[in-house]
C-alpha cells in the first residue's frame, strides 16, 4: 500500500510498503481522509521531534524512523479481530491515536493523555492516517454515526479543542477571547460557540479573520495591529473584560495581550505547543488572580466532541479549505501551510 513515510528533516517520501496485518483486540480501517496538522509540518520542517531518531525507538511502540505519519484521519473498518466487541466491518470511525502504557501513575489515574511514555500513532509509529490501510487497538476506535468522512477528519484537532474548553471551565452566557485563528484557534472558538458562549478572535491574518466570521466560530475579530485588544474588549464587556481566553499562537506579545483583556479571577488556557520558552509578566496574574492553566490532546473528549458535531452544534465544512491527493502531499499540502498559510485552514488528503 501508499503511505507516507518520515525519513528525516524536509525527507518525506511516498513510498509503497506492506499493509498491516489486523491482530487480535484491533480492526483495520481503510482511511478515508487525513488532516495535515501543524505537528506534521514541524517534523518535517525541524525532526524528528515526537518522531523518534533512527536507533532510538519509542518506547512503546518500539518504532524509530522511518514511520508512516498521519495522526488526524477518518475511515471505514475493513476488518475486525477476535475479542472486539462494538465495531463492526462497514462502520465509519475516527481514530483517538494514542500510545500508552497503562502503568505509570497518570495512566493509573486515569489521565492517560500524561502517561510518561505517551506517544502518537502516525508519529511515534503504529501507521498512521497518510496511508491506505491502518491496524488500530478497539479501545481508540470511535464510531461517527452519519458524520461526512471528510468532516470527520477534524474530530481529533476538534477535541483537542474541546479538552481546552473542559480546562478553562467556560460556561454558556461567558465571553472568551482566542489569541490566533488558525486551526486550533478557529475549532476553539466553534467549541465555545457550541456550548454557548460569546467569542472574540484576535488576528492578522486578512483570510482567518474572514474564515473566524464566515465560519460562525467569531461573534468579533479584533486585529493587533490597528486596534488596541485590550480597549476592544473592554469596550464589548462593559468595562469587566473576558471570562476566559485561549493562547494558540504561541507568540509572547498575544500572551501577554490575554493576560491583559482577562478580567480579575479570570482563566488564562495555553493551548499551542510552544518552540521557544515564554516570559510571562506574573504580576499581571498575581494582582488580577488569573489561572494559568495548561492542556494538551485529550482524554474522554471524543465522545462529547462527536455529538457536538452529530447534534449540528458545529458545522465543520467550513473549516476544509483543501483536499488533496497522497502522491501530492508536499507540493500541494505542506508547501501551501509553510509557505501560504494565510490561504489555508485544514488541507485533508486521501490515501
Amino acid at each position: 500500500m501508499k503511505a507516507a513515510r518520515f525519513h528525516g528533516q524536509k525527507d518525506v517520501r511516498i513510498e509503497n510498503i506492506e499493509e498491516p496485518v489486523t491482530r487480535s483486540g484491533t480492526v483495520k480501517i481503510a482511511v478515508a481522509w487525513c488532516g495535515i496538522c501543524g505537528t506534521d509540518l514541524h517534523e518535517y520542517l525541524e525532526g524528528p521531534i515526537f518522531i523518534s531518531a533512527p536507533g532510538h525507538p519509542h518506547p512503546l511502540s518500539q518504532e524509530s524512523a522511518p514511520v508512516t505519519m498521519g495522526h488526524e484521519f477518518s475511515g471505514t473498518i475493513e476488518e475486525v479481530g477476535d475479542g472486539v466487541e462494538g465495531l463492526k466491518v462497514g462502520d465509519n470511525v475516527v481514530v483517538e491515536p494514542y500510545f500508552v502504557c497503562n502503568e505509570c501513575p497518570p495512566c493509573m489515574a486515569g489521565n492517560y493523555h500524561l502517561c510518561e511514555k505517551m506517544g502518537f500513532i502516525g508519529l511515534a509509529g503504529g501507521g498512521g492516517g497518510l496511508s491506505e490501510k491502518v491496524v488500530v487497538d478497539q479501545r481508540w476506535v470511535h464510531p461517527i454515526g452519519d458524520i461526512p468522512l471528510d468532516e470527520a477528519a477534524l474530530i481529533e484537532p476538534l477535541s483537542v479543542a474541546h479538552h481546552a474548553v473542559v480546562r478553562s471551565g467556560a460556561k454558556a452566557g461567558d465571553v472568551a477571547l482566542i489569541g490566533g485563528a488558525g486551526p486550533i484557534g478557529l475549532l476553539t472558538a466553534a467549541i465555545l460557540k457550541g456550548i454557548g458562549v460569546t467569542t472574540i478572535v484576535s488576528e492578522l491574518s486578512v483570510a482567518r479573520k474572514e474564515k473566524s466570521l464566515s465560519s460562525g466560530a467569531a461573534d468579533y475579530v479584533v486585529d493587533p495591529t490597528t486596534e488596541n485588544v485590550k480597549a476592544r474588549v473592554l469596550e464589548l464587556t462593559d468595562g469587566v473584560g473576558v471570562d476566559v481566553a485561549f493562547e494558540c499562537a504561541g507568540v509572547n506579545i498575544v500572551l501577554d495581550t490575554l493576560l491583559d483583556a482577562l478580567r480579575p479571577a479570570g482563566v488564562l488556557v495555553n493551548v499551542s505547543i510552544w518552540g521557544h520558552p515564554a516570559t510571562v509578566d506574573m504580576q499581571k496574574i498575581v494582582l488580577k488572580e488569573i489561572d494559568l492553566r495548561g492542556t494538551i490532546a485529550y482524554v474522554r473528549d471524543h465522545e462529547e466532541t462527536i455529538a457536538l458535531v452529530t447534534s449540528g452544534k458545529i458545522d465543520l465544512k467550513p473549516f476544509i479549505t483543501g483536499r488533496i491527493a497522497l502522491d501530492d502531499l508536499i507540493t500541494e499540502g505542506f508547501d501551501t501551510l509553510i509557505n501560504h498559510n494565510d490561504t489555508a485552514v485544514k488541507i485533508l488528503v486521501h490515501p
